[in-house]
């Protein structure tokens, strides 16, 4: 072979051919004699390894790093792991909203359906706009700690968003490296579209749509964050040691304050309460809906509370869900029973509620509060949700969806509870902010919907809200071929036109 290889190629592989076996020869002696010296292990792969990437990897100008680092900063790994985590924990809570429009439509009725998811859509759409264009420049204006401040505006953060987005910070120094700029607006303005939906709730089936979007504009616009600055603005309340690590009071009784302003000045349903002050229960038209709902609300809560972390954290984060997955849990238990023993049967509709009034209570102190605790606020949340339910309506109240007692009676619990089974936290500041919130926000929306009311009106007329909104306000029907039931004297309910029987 190698002399065919040799009168192919010419007389030069004749000596390239020993060179190359020679070569060889003395490589593997090398190699054994290596082998001898260096020992294979682990640790010296992963080494190999590491080396490569960081070979390949983008280079950090070493001064830049090193003033990051310095300022408590994190790596861009690690940066990138908290923004990703924070931009789900966002998609999480917008979920929410879907989840509130299933329990409204659910537990209200069929012909006021429409309505109910328009007003919905549109508070999700208004309040993004309204927190893009003031919201997150009044809530966070750069307060320094330790100055009690009431009240601030970041011209700076109006014109990132509206003028100069490239001006945004998503550099390592943007809050300790934890997210961006952009990951901080929207997680933020996923949060201010909840307060007015709580609203939306308690005054269903009889508000006007178009006075109920002015107030969300102006309740999400300009009250919702001016309150919110006061403490996780690092306003006044921050500086006198109010923990609200999630909501139960920023968002939840906030939201609650202004749907009892609301409910009052609207009055009750048509045929809600009798003369003789009894109760005439009007159920929802879908529990299967209401109950779609609460399960994407309680999905929407591991980001709700685990997105309120602000980072990836794997410690916080892990004991935050949990706390807040055990309170949910026995909200809906407690809540069932207590009905049970209470109505004499065990109400759905209750346990649904219960385990929101559960996972309300636990939102202020879900990072502070352990398990056990966290337990025990849900059970009494499970409880008080069914008693207030029941005691609004001996007051002639009337809330729909039970909003008021889920969101502003468990919110203040489990505010107040932060101050009792909290980790180095004071009763008393809890006192502070449960008070001042609920003057503000309840005079605030007392005030709006007053003047909605004296210029506008809110409330429909009574043949709209006989016939339903979805016709009077929206010329159209949730469910066509489908008309209302009319009860008899003896109870017996109509059918529709079409042969089927129709839904309520």
């Amino acid at each position: 072979m190698l002399t065919l290889i040799s009168s192919l190629t010419g007389s030069r592989l004749k000596w390239l051919v020993p060179m190359l076996a020679l070569g060889l020869v003395v490589f593997s002696f090398a190699s054994v004699s290596h082998a001898q010296d260096v020992v294979v292990t682990p640790e010296v792969v992963v080494a190999e390894v590491v080396a490569e990437v960081t070979e390949a990897a983008p280079t950090i100008d070493p001064e830049q790093e090193a003033a990051v680092l310095g300022k408590g900063g994190m790596p861009y790994l690690m940066l990138t792991t908290n923004n990703l985590w924070m931009m789900i924990c966002a998609a999480l809570v917008f979920i929410m909203h879907l989840g509130f429009a299933c329990v409204e439509s659910g537990l209200c009725r069929s012909k006021n359906a429409v309505n109910i998811l328009t007003k919905n859509v549109m508070v999700v759409c208004i309040g993004i706009l309204m927190y893009w264009v003031v919201g997150f420049a009044l809530m966070y204006p750069g307060f320094t700690a330790g100055e009690y401040n009431w009240i601030g505006f970041s011209s700076g953060t109006m014109k990132t968003l509206l003028f100069d987005p490239s001006s945004a910070d998503t550099s390592f120094g943007y809050y300790g490296g934890a997210y961006t700029f952009w990951t901080d607006f929207l997680f933020q303005a996923m949060f201010a579209a909840t307060a007015a939906t709580i609203v939306s709730g308690a005054v269903a089936e009889r508000i006007k749509l178009a006075p109920f979007l002015i107030f969300t504009v102006l309740f999400v616009g300009f009250l919702y964050p001016f309150v919110g600055s006061w403490k996780w603005g690092m306003g006044w309340l921050n500086d006198l040691g109010f923990h609200d690590f999630a909501g139960s009071t920023l968002v939840h009784s906030v939201g609650g304050w202004g749907a009892l302003a609301g409910v009052i000045l609207l009055g009750p349903r048509l045929g809600k309460y009798r003369s003789d002050g009894g109760v005439n229960p009007i159920a929802g038209h879908s529990m299967p809906l209401a109950a779609i709902g609460v399960f994407l609300l309680w999905l929407g809560w591991f980001g709700f509370n685990g997105g309120s972390v602000l980072s990836a954290d794997p410690a916080v984060v892990s004991f935050v869900l949990v706390t807040t997955t055990l309170a949910g849990a026995i909200g809906g238990i407690a809540a069932l029973i207590t009905s049970w023993l209470v109505i004499g049967k065990p109400d759905l509709s209750m346990a649904l509620n219960g385990i929101l009034a559960g996972l309300v209570g636990i939102t202020a102190g879900a990072d502070v509060i352990n398990p056990v605790a966290a337990v025990i606020v849900g059970l009494i949340a499970g409880v008080i949700v069914v008693l207030s339910v029941l005691f609004l309506d001996k007051l002639k109240l009337d809330d729909p969806v039970g909003a008021i007692s889920v969101h502003l009676v468990c919110g203040i619990w489990g505010t107040l509870a932060v101050g009792i089974f909290g980790a180095g936290k004071s009763f008393l500041p809890q006192v502070y902010g449960v008070v001042a919130y609920g003057v503000v926000a309840f005079i605030f929306a007392l005030v709006v919907f007053g003047i909605l009311k004296a210029v506008m009106g809110i409330r429909v007329s009574e043949a709209e809200e006989i016939e339903g909104l979805d016709i009077g306000e929206h010329g159209m029907e949730a469910y066509p071929g489908f008309s209302a039931v009319t009860v008899g004297a003896e109870g017996s309910s109509s059918i529709s036109p079409s042969g089927k029987r129709s839904m309520a």
